[in-house]
């Protein structure tokens, strides 16, 4: 499975990887000394078993299991192995994901909380968190975008596979808000770093790293509680969807790869779905009753 990492790449963002290569880990250390055609369905549930009783979720063993499934995809396809994929079809049933999101209220309360901050993160951290409710980038995402990627006059960021965490690349527009920052992101590179290629600088050029500490503090300042860096992108997805966007245009800004990851923010909206149903209305309405030998039908 090792030579099968090093030829795919199945991510190259170095976060993947890692979790690709802690995949493969345990896989190894599970089926090793197996012959890959003596492996069944049974061998799988085995596995599942295992990884349970030592208290992994079933997000991280669907993620391993899907690893196996590529690895044995690919001895199949590229050096056409003749071996079974017992792994196929097989994903257990995650529970739903976490959702926490902010008012307009907090989310200014927050802002207000970075700018008073420590000096060092106050010049980047508000900024860095408007960017984030704006445009629902990821963390990493926001942190490794490049000036080559922004243009404010097409009102456009562009981010590059190996940054985002589908792989695939995508354009992220720019409201006036979003602007605003990148504008004063530009203000610090001239004054300080015109050479520097990051978004997110330091003045001597060098890529902002993760503002956990700051962050925190500043959670902590303004009162808020049991929320995480990446819960500025669902309240990103929140606000759009308690405004009317319909799902699959949330789906599209986000990047997700499906419609289905978004629809975890549709209660979100009952207006819309108040409007949907109440079109069978309209068709009742206008419909004579209909009676069959003098009764009702």
């Amino acid at each position: 499975m090792y030579a099968w990492l090093q030829a795919s790449a199945p991510d190259k963002r170095p976060s993947g990887q890692r979790r690709a290569l802690d995949a493969v880990v345990h896989l190894v250390a599970h089926f090793s000394g197996r012959a890959l055609r003596s492996l069944g369905a049974a061998d799988i549930r085995g596995y599942i078993d295992r990884r349970r009783a030592e208290g992994d979720a079933p997000a991280t063993i669907n993620r391993e299991l899907a690893v196996f499934s590529s690895a044995l995809n690919y001895a199949r396809r590229e050096w056409e192995w003749d071996v079974p994929n017992p792994v196929a079809g097989r994903r257990l049933r995650e529970p739903e994901g976490r959702l926490r999101w902010l008012t307009r209220v907090e989310a200014d309360r927050l802002i207000a909380a970075a700018e008073a901050g420590d000096p060092q993160s106050a010049g980047h951290l508000p900024d860095l968190i408007r960017l984030a409710l704006h445009t629902g980038m990821r963390k990493g995402e926001l942190l490794g975008l490049e000036w080559s990627r922004i243009d404010l006059g097409a009102r456009l960021a562009w981010l590059e596979g190996e940054r985002t965490k589908t792989g695939r690349r995508r354009s992220v527009p720019l409201n006036n808000a979003a602007r605003g920052v990148l504008a004063r992101r530009a203000e610090f590179r001239a004054r300080h770093c015109p050479d520097s290629p990051w978004v997110w600088c330091h003045a001597d050029g060098s890529r902002l790293t993760d503002p956990k500490r700051s962050f925190a503090s500043a959670l902590k300042a303004a009162g808020i509680a049991d929320f995480r860096f990446h819960d500025l992108r669902h309240t990103c997805a929140s606000w759009l969807v308690s405004a009317g966007v319909p799902l699959p245009e949330v789906a599209s800004l986000l990047g997700h790869s499906t419609v289905r990851m978004a629809e975890r923010y549709a209660h979100l909206a009952p207006e819309r779905v108040r409007a949907a149903v109440e079109i069978l209305d309209m068709g009742e309405s206008a419909r004579p009753e209909l009676r069959v030998a003098g009764r009702e039908a």
